[in-house]
């Protein structure tokens, strides 16, 4: 298609070099393989693009260009594309985008240095991004659509989450902490229903926050709870004296949610998902008896807002118009917590360095009432996250006995549980500001998927993060 030449810019003998600008280039919308050419290579050499690590459907290159005009376009699995969220014009080659560098731009070495990203790297990717109107949506389509999403929840019922086979674990509350900590770990689940086997009766829940506490506890100079007694601890025993820790640890009289909140299978899926949000917890059992007064319970599935958002793109699958809203960028509409800008003070994003210890990480996720923590460099940008479910990593091998939670990193706790709690072995779930509601929403419907980082394009600097309850409640507006 495009015809043949040298490529512009290029270093001739005896000839000074031309000041060059890193420039980023983003395809943001899948693809197997992925190439750039434009006119600052003359049309002539296909640059491949790479997957961003954590975002597979986020190709990304920096090439080193001239201030001035250039034209470019992408070539996608053989075919050509061009961004149409970017400025683009009809040119010799079809549709183009176009991108503009302006000289007064301060000059930046064509080599990235691994210190910082320099500020005229990043004006060059703002330049890039600016000149992309943010589109806005209307009060009466975000009305719109959360009630058609509220109407969906309302009709149908926790029974269409039932699998057609599955496997459901719950603990006997007569077990010992440690053992059912470590069944937590085996098994990649963050809680489990408790069974008490005397009253006939599900209980309760354990989950990796009460391992938090444990071990914080643990940690504590004077604690009653000692190594050898945790062996020998039973979850009944923990969770009686659970209050009173509690308080101890946070300095004030909060108390965590002592009695089992389940549903129905004939509940519906609103009703659920308000159960999970105003309980703050990750799922909540399904749970049924024959008989009027609830004896010879049966526990038939442990309902997750990852189970009910699957649902709903079911439904709107081919009919996602009449939801407006999923076609908005998240950095559009009031979603998640992010990283305040320059001069706000209201909101925080919890983010800790590698280097930190394992016992700020575990203070910072109780006291703040998050479930993860981004870990970052010291350019803010995304190394890891360390979420309350990574913790069950210190009941293999009795890890925990072995550790002081001030002395060990939250470096060398990730090296832990590394394979534990990743996804097709990336452990970092990421999105970007620029992508649909509807993007983010496919992506956290994946197994196991709880949260996603937002991120900038290329550096992977933390700009906010999005779980699972912030797409509930703003789907409902509670």
């Amino acid at each position: 298609m495009f015809a043949s030449g040298p490529e512009t810019g290029h270093e001739n003998r005896g000839v000074s070099r031309p000041l060059l600008v890193p420039m980023r280039f983003i395809w943001p919308y899948g693809g197997s393989r992925v190439f750039l050419t434009g006119s600052f290579t003359r049309w002539s050499e296909h640059i491949p693009m790479s997957p961003m690590e954590g975002c597979p459907t986020v190709f990304q290159v920096i090439c080193s260009l001239s201030p001035g005009y250039h034209q470019f376009k992408f070539f996608v699995d053989g075919e050509w594309r061009h961004d149409e969220r970017k400025p683009f014009v009809n040119g010799n080659y079809g549709v183009v985008n176009t991108v503009f560098i302006a000289r007064e731009l301060d000059v930046v070495s064509p080599s990235l240095s691994p210190e910082a990203p320099s500020r005229s790297h990043m004006d060059v990717d703002d330049v890039f991004i600016r000149s992309e109107p943010v589109p806005t949506i209307s009060d009466a389509d975000l009305e719109v659509s959360r009630q058609r999403a509220a109407t969906f929840l309302s009709r149908h019922t926790a029974y269409e989450l039932l699998p057609d086979s599955s496997k459901v674990i719950a603990l006997d509350v007569n077990i010992a902490v440690k053992q059912a900590f470590h069944i937590l770990h085996e098994q990649g689940i963050p809680m489990a229903p408790l069974w008490d086997s005397f009253k006939g009766q599900f209980v309760g829940v354990l989950s990796a926050l009460d391992f938090i506490l444990i071990l914080r506890e643990l940690g504590n100079h004077g604690s009653n709870l000692t190594e050898e007694e945790l062996e020998t601890h039973t979850i009944s025993a923990w969770k009686e004296g659970k209050v009173h820790l509690s308080r101890q640890i946070d300095g004030n009289a909060r108390s965590y949610p002592r009695c089992l909140v389940p549903a129905g299978p004939y509940d519906s899926l609103k009703d659920v998902v308000l159960k999970i949000l105003r309980s703050k917890v990750a799922m909540v059992p399904i749970i049924h008896s024959a008989s009027q007064d609830g004896s010879f319970p049966q526990l038939l599935n442990l309902a997750t807002l990852s189970e009910v958002l699957k649902c709903i793109l079911r439904h709107f699958k081919h009919s996602s118009s009449s939801l407006p809203i999923l076609q908005q960028p998240v950095c559009s509409i009031p979603l998640g917590t992010w990283v305040p800008k320059i001069g706000e003070s209201n909101g925080q994003l919890a983010m800790l360095r590698p280097n930190a210890s394992l016992g700020a990480a575990l203070s910072l996720l109780v006291q703040a009432d998050v479930s993860s923590i981004p870990i970052v460099d010291e350019n803010d940008s995304l190394l890891d996250v360390y979420s309350r479910s990574d913790i069950t990593a210190l009941a293999k091998d009795k890890a925990y006995a072995q550790i002081r939670l001030d002395e060990m990193s939250i470096h060398q706790a990730l090296q832990l549980c590394q394979d534990a709690n990743s996804i097709n072995g990336q452990r970092c779930q990421m999105c970007l500001r620029s992508d649909t509601l509807h993007k983010v929403m496919e992506r956290l419907a994946s197994p196991g998927v709880r949260r996603l980082v937002i991120v900038e394009a290329g550096s992977k600097r933390v700009e906010g993060i999005i779980s699972l309850s912030d797409v509930f409640r703003f789907l409902l507006g509670v």
